[in-house]
């Protein structure tokens, strides 16, 4: 039988250079070369014997990193906020009620007492909002011309019947105050639906973020290097389609959709989920194009404080 003879198993490990070498090398090693990613608990345990109080060191120092890792990190995520609906402000409370009630909610036990220690605070309201865009104003308005256009008549013929004219006067009154009561109760954001409310915060978010008021108080953006020179024609009516107002509108329907999907819909809704995704990553599109537009301006700081939002809502990839 041939005799086996040992070789090398790697070739690489033979250096062929002739410089002298800075640090001395150490012996050529028969065996493969094998590369950890960290100690093995063998080794760890080896180190601990060999030096207890330099292994202590280094876990009191492998601990106190983590620990400011984990500290940095719950930072970083508080920071930037949740991505859906951001930080509560008393304007998003007061769009679950339309601006109608001027006091917040708080969670009770069954004695009454709040939970969690949480007290109602006030709230912005909208007085004299109704269902069917209508308002306080023209609902009166509406009732005297109908009061007047609905009187009984007087003439020299209805004067010579034997007709009672107060007594139908009277009778007028009181069918046209049960008419009216019947409209208020129709037109009250009190009985109306979630449609009804989020027409009214419509309204509601057009006359805070609208440019066409908000212009008079709020500082401008700078000016440009390049100013536009071509005149621009004023505006013709209430601001709708401005980024701000677009946003307001568009986070008042994830708020409500929001609210509506912590009840047991079912394991069935699919539509929910996905009109929720679908609105927020609108939204940050728009903030997106705002920021790049408006950022330092009177009118995204004005934004974020009402509504609340956080970076996370346009920054990074949304995942709901």
């Amino acid at each position: 039988m041939a005799p086996r003879l040992e070789v090398l198993q790697r070739l690489g490990t033979i250096k062929l250079c002739l410089r002298p070498p800075a640090r001395p090398v150490p012996p050529l090693s028969l065996l493969p070369v094998v590369q950890r990613a960290g100690l093995s608990q063998r080794e760890k345990k080896r180190l601990a014997n060999k030096d207890p109080y330099r292994w202590a060191q280094a876990q009191q120092r492998k601990n106190a990193n983590l620990k400011r890792r984990a500290q940095l990190e719950k930072e970083r995520s508080e920071a930037l906020g949740d991505p859906v609906l951001g930080n509560t402000t008393p304007f998003l409370e007061s769009l679950d009620w339309a601006g109608q009630e001027e006091m917040s909610r708080v969670k009770t036990d069954g004695d009454g007492n709040p939970i969690g220690g949480a007290e109602p605070h006030k709230l912005p309201t909208s007085p004299g909002l109704r269902s069917y865009g209508l308002t306080d104003a023209e609902l009166d308005d509406a009732a005297k011309h109908a009061f007047v256009m609905t009187k009984p008549l007087t003439s020299s013929i209805r004067a010579g019947l034997d007709v009672d004219g107060d007594e139908e006067m009277q009778q007028h009154e009181r069918t046209h105050k049960k008419a009216l009561l019947a409209l208020r109760r129709i037109t009250s954001l009190d009985l109306g639906g979630a449609t009804d409310r989020f027409h009214a915060n419509v309204r509601r978010i057009v006359d805070e973020f609208g440019r066409h008021k908000t212009d008079k108080f709020l500082e401008p953006k700078p000016p440009s290097i390049r100013p536009n020179t071509v005149p621009m024609p004023g505006r013709a009516g209430p601001d709708t389609g401005s980024s701000e107002v677009q946003i307001a509108i568009l986070t008042a329907k994830i708020r409500a959709l929001h609210l509506a999907s912590k009840v047991n819909r079912g394991y069935k809704d699919r539509q929910g989920p996905r009109k929720l995704r679908l609105l927020v990553h609108r939204r940050q599109k728009l903030l997106k194009y705002m920021e790049r537009k408006e950022r330092g301006s009177g009118r995204w700081t004005h934004m974020l404080e009402k509504l609340g939002l956080t970076p996370a809502a346009w920054k990074g990839e949304i995942t709901v």
